[in-house]
């Protein structure tokens, strides 16, 4: 029950945290392979550490979080690789006068690599062709899926799936659990942080 609880409060707020633009996914490395990464992590740790999130040095809807995370998986851990913002140069005319600058030191503690350890739920990794774009959030459909389970940083499950075994998945988890009450409080509080994003 636990374990498809977390699976299904990952749906439920991944459907409706959504954004009005296409947004730059977070990265990890998993397993030598580099994927684009529709969870972003470093989010919980911001909220309670909001003087450690870097300020982007351009606004824009497609990063509406200011950076971009790259995460490392070692033995079966999440570890923070980088964290990149985007600023403004003097390029050429023509040229795009915008590059990305690290800024993983002003992000971590000065003793050492930051832990994920805040982080339990369950990170999507989509790979392979564009089946569908949706000019929304984390929208868009793509042939296939790897669902990892963490639990306090650390890879405790995996699950594969095609697209439409990834959408069949999702809507039966939904369907399953959305009377559960735990779930109903996760869809109102999304509810209204998505809200409260609009009104910003």
């Amino acid at each position: 029950m636990k374990h498809v609880l977390l699976i299904t409060v990952f749906i439920i707020s991944s459907t409706l945290n959504v954004l009005a633009t296409a947004q730059y996914p977070d990265k990890i490395i998993y397993h030598g392979t580099a994927y684009n990464l529709h969870t972003n992590p470093l989010e919980p740790y911001f909220e309670k550490n909001p003087e450690k999130k870097p300020k982007s040095g351009t606004m824009s809807t497609a990063l509406w979080r200011g950076y971009v995370a790259t995460f490392l998986v070692t033995n079966q851990v999440m570890q923070l690789k980088d964290v990149q913002i985007e600023v403004h140069v003097e390029k050429e005319e023509g040229k795009y006068p915008y590059e990305w600058k690290s800024v993983v030191n002003k992000v971590v503690p000065e003793n050492g690599p930051l832990k994920i350890d805040w982080f339990t739920g369950i990170l999507v990794l989509p790979y392979g062709e564009l089946v569908n774009y949706v000019h929304m959030g984390y929208g868009s459909t793509y042939e296939n899926y790897i669902l990892l389970e963490v639990k306090e940083g650390k890879i405790t499950g995996k699950r594969e799936f095609d697209y439409k075994q990834y959408e069949t998945f999702k809507a039966k988890q939904f369907a399953e659990y959305k009377k559960d009450q735990r779930i109903q409080r996760v869809i109102r509080e999304t509810e209204k942080r998505r809200m409260g994003n609009r009104g910003n």
